[in-house]
């Protein structure tokens, strides 16, 4: 894993308060994102099929959290998961999240 593509996630996760990593023709991508937009509009998407890089980061990710599907989720530093986890938490726990 290249030290770019590990400084790009890391810093993207640091310096935002709500991070998606998503496929821009995903229905549970989609379903994430609209989820969230109904508590911020400040919301960091990286569209990984749209990036030539974006098979590095998914890859990365994965090291990350086990996880090698997207979407994936975080709010205020803290890796959710996909779709399913998101839908889990109520709008007042994520708006709560995000303003921690």
């Amino acid at each position: 894993m290249s030290a770019e593509i590990k400084q790009l996630v890391d810093s993207t996760i640091k310096n935002n308060k709500t991070v998606v990593f998503s496929k821009s023709y995903c229905p549970y991508c989609k379903k994430a994102k609209s989820y969230l937009a109904e508590d911020t509009s400040d919301l960091t998407v990286f569209e990984l099929d749209e990036r030539d890089d974006g098979s590095a980061i998914q890859a990365y990710l994965k090291e990350l959290n086990g996880q090698g599907t997207v979407p994936h989720v975080y709010l205020n530093q803290e890796f959710i998961g996909g779709s399913s986890d998101l839908l889990k938490l109520s709008h007042d726990q994520i708006k709560k999240k995000i303003s921690a």
